[in-house]
């Protein structure tokens, strides 16, 4: 049988509660546990007498009151705390003897640490994707502690998006799509389509409500900067640039800038090129518009394909799950794997996959 130890989470360890949950943490400082052991030792012998030399404690007493001031003294001291950072997690379905209950959504936040990976600039549109497709079809089956964790990480996006000022549009996407979520299913909260009281969803959609307000009223500020600028670089690596993105909105978004990046955003076969990347041909066929001059229009092309397929995907850092030891981590971290070798084992995890990975 196992061993159950006293902190149901696991025996011998020490836990501390934070805003993004139960995290694990143990002292560091070899000569804090051996104060901590003297101070034990010397509290649980002691007894506490009056005037009269009558004893008040009892030992057990003693041990007790010896136990309680080494939690707080480890409380108190901030540096002897060092919180785990595995950013991994075992995905397990089923109950076993080993391993009692199921790998929930809300753990998965927790255990792989979304809070700091939005602060990755590789990570940073891999958490928003996967925010955004919960928003749409995932919200009614989160958990109290996974709604706590979403709406946490959502708050930090936007207080990043505000000052720095990055990638404005796709937080601007994904509280478009989570604001109207909301609002169809708090209309059905007869259903009890929802977990927890309305009253909370209702003042979450209001905070949904003011961050969108200040995002619109968001002001990008102008960099002064006397050195080389995009407009000082010749065409041909202005060109180069323009063909590494894979998003058709960045395209006309830096074509905005300077009438000779607008002309060359304007090139038939950067169009051609994003549309034969993310789509295949026999999509072309089913959607050819033409233009003026008989030419395929390539860049309509290109936005009325994207409504009726999906594009690719590109990440600067993803998850990744081990088909040998059923574990989901980030590419960069690892996990300790026990395969022969473990690359073979190793596949990517795209935002939908995750989702499914937590489907019961």
């Amino acid at each position: 049988m196992p061993f159950l130890g006293q902190d149901w989470r696991s025996p011998g360890w020490r836990w501390i509660k934070t805003e993004d949950g139960w995290k694990r943490c143990e002292s560091f400082s070899p000569e804090l546990e051996d104060e901590n052991s003297q101070l034990n030792n010397n509290i649980s012998h002691a007894v506490i007498l009056t005037d009269d030399d009558e004893e008040i404690y009892r030992t057990e007493d003693c041990e007790f009151a010896a136990k309680k001031r080494k939690k707080d003294h480890f409380r108190n001291n901030t540096k002897s705390q060092c919180f785990y950072r595995e950013k991994w997690i075992y995905v397990h379905k089923e109950s076993t003897r080993e391993r009692h209950g199921y790998c929930t959504l809300g753990e998965a936040f927790n255990r792989l640490d979304f809070s700091s990976a939005i602060q990755d600039i590789r990570r940073f549109n891999y958490v928003v994707k996967l925010l955004q497709l919960i928003a749409k079809s995932q919200l009614t089956s989160l958990s109290g502690a996974a709604q706590k964790n979403y709406f946490n990480i959502l708050d930090k996006i936007v207080r990043k998006v505000l000052e720095d000022q990055h990638n404005p549009r796709l937080i601007k996407d994904l509280l478009q799509d989570l604001s109207s979520t909301l609002c169809i299913l708090i209309r059905g909260v007869g259903k009890s389509v929802l977990v927890g009281n309305i009253n909370i969803w209702i003042c979450r959609l209001e905070t949904i409500l003011t961050w969108q307000q200040q995002l619109k009223n968001l002001q990008m500020n102008k960099q002064v900067n006397n050195g080389l600028t995009l407009s000082d670089l010749p065409l041909h690596m202005l060109n180069n640039i323009l063909y590494r993105f894979s998003d058709g909105w960045d395209i006309i978004t830096l074509g905005q800038v300077t009438p000779t990046l607008y002309m060359l955003s304007e090139d038939r076969q950067l169009w051609k090129k994003l549309c034969q990347y993310h789509f295949a041909e026999k999509q072309f066929c089913r959607h050819l518009i033409l233009s003026e001059k008989g030419h395929i229009d390539w860049k309509l092309m290109y936005f009325a394909l994207q409504k009726c397929y999906p594009i690719k995907e590109q990440y600067g850092d993803t998850l990744h799950f081990c088909r040998h030891c059923s574990i989901l981590f980030w590419k960069d971290t690892g996990h300790p794997c026990t395969a022969n070798d473990p690359d073979t084992c190793f596949m990517p995890v795209s935002p939908q996959h995750f989702i499914d990975l937590f489907k019961f």
